[in-house]
């Protein structure tokens, strides 16, 4: 039952992409004050084609990556009959029905970019870029992580075109070119398979081992066949073997195509095409880069290629730019929040979407953090104590150093088995903490 006090909360949420929207639609039900901004002009973050808003990676060709019965949010399904991998205009569609379903459209204001958020005695100030200031209980940033593009250190020694994924939208401008396309990312895979149709010559290069999976594995999408042969309970080594097999025996080796089959785990790589592109020869593998050279590049394997341009998918730095830089908790690449959503020093400022997950969908994961941010914020359960949230931040940098390679792509890697469990200990903690918190504080009025 809410309370008064509870009915009275304001809490300001930054973004309307998939994280910003499951916060707002949380905390609205609790009877929660929610302001949404949104710096652009629509709803849908990243999936917007030429968002307006000048953050969104989308190009013409991108599609979902996990299919659409383990994405969507938990009571919002994806309209029947539709595909099992929507492309970034139907994942538009999808997150603006969301907003108008729950009647979330009402509380964002659009065009305001968020210029500031501080502490003001007791409260959260969020400025905006008008000059106009606002004050509310708690601050949720679903601002997202793919805006500010991470360059590779050879940039200025490339002499040809060179640009970031961030800012490839379609193929015909590489027509008839030699291109190079750095990384293995779901977004590099994307480009190197959307150009290779119209380039002289495309090669990706792969710095880091990669285990390609195929979209579809015996009719069903690779997440509901993987589900049927892994339990939970497997250890990892056996869950890889399971899947180098089923790699095996649809495209072979990795090593016969140039690339090195992973000995730790690894960000899930799958796409419908690009080994079909392989086997025509329209895209090469190579392995990482060693130098660049005007435009002469030379691989870790002392092989050297000439190309008339780069596509760098080279990953994302967390950007919070209204929040002062003692406040952001970040570590390099890595986040440091307690279970990636609580600012452990800060009260009251939380953040949703800060994470990739490693095999799943990441819109189903907000949409558990942002029912944990609202019970928070509703009183309905504690926190721990500074030196508690610190050794759950560093047993999750332990599990991710163990099972995972050290670079920075995986500096956000989010285990889904492994994160959900903390998540759900945390909250019965924090339900029965809260529970007695109230008990003793009832008994005191009373005596």
């Amino acid at each position: 039952m809410q309370t008064t006090e509870q009915l009275q909360k304001r809490v300001a949420v930054i973004g309307a992409g998939a994280a910003g929207l499951c916060a707002a639609k949380h905390l609205l039900a609790r009877g929660v004050k929610v302001v949404v901004y949104e710096m652009g002009s629509c709803i849908g973050g990243l999936w917007v084609y030429n968002n307006d808003n000048g953050m969104a990676p989308a190009y013409k060709s991108l599609h979902l990556n996990s299919e659409v019965a383990v994405t969507a949010y938990k009571d919002f399904p994806f309209p029947e009959g539709g595909p099992l991998y929507p492309d970034h205009a139907g994942m538009r569609r999808y997150l603006e029905a969301y907003a108008a379903h729950f009647n979330i459209i009402q509380y964002i204001r659009f065009n305001s970019k968020v210029e500031n958020v501080a502490k003001h005695e007791g409260s959260w100030q969020v400025r905006l870029a008008d000059g106009s200031v606002d004050t509310f209980d708690a601050v949720v940033i679903g601002s997202g992580h793919q805006s500010v593009p991470t360059h590779p250190t050879w940039r200025d020694e490339f002499k040809g075109e060179y640009l970031h994924s961030h800012t490839y939208r379609i193929p015909e401008p590489f027509r008839d070119k030699r291109v190079l396309v750095v990384g293995m990312g779901n977004s590099a895979v994307d480009i190197a398979a959307d150009i290779c149709v119209v380039t002289e010559s495309t090669m990706i290069s792969a710095r880091s081992p990669v285990l390609v999976m195929p979209r579809m594995l015996f009719g069903l999408p690779n997440s509901r066949a993987l589900a049927l042969l892994e339990k939970s309970w497997m250890p990892w080594p056996v869950r890889r073997t399971i899947r180098e097999i089923l790699v095996r025996i649809i495209y072979g080796r990795m090593e016969q195509w140039g690339f090195t089959t992973p000995k730790k785990r690894t960000h899930p790589t799958s796409h419908p095409t690009l080994m079909a592109h392989m086997v025509w020869n329209r895209i090469r593998a190579k392995p990482g880069i060693q130098s660049v050279n005007g435009q002469e590049v030379t691989f870790l394997d002392g092989s050297k290629e000439t190309f008339d341009s780069i596509i760098a998918g080279t990953g994302y730095s967390v950007s919070l730019p209204f929040l002062a830089p003692d406040m952001r908790p970040m570590d390099g690449h890595r986040v440091k929040l307690y279970l990636r959503v609580v600012h452990p020093t800060e009260s009251g400022l939380y953040f949703t979407g800060l994470f990739n997950v490693a095999g799943g969908g990441n819109i189903r994961m907000m949409d558990d953090q942002a029912e944990w941010v609202t019970e928070l914020v509703c009183g309905d359960q504690t926190l721990p104590d500074l030196s508690q949230m610190n050794l759950a931040m560093e047993e999750e940098q332990k599990y991710l150093t163990k099972h995972f390679p050290g670079s920075t792509r995986y500096a956000l890697e989010l285990d889904p088995i492994f994160y959900r469990k903390q998540i759900a200990r945390q909250r019965t903690r924090g339900r029965a903490s809260a529970a007695t918190t109230a008990a003793q504080n009832l008994n005191k009025g009373e005596a």
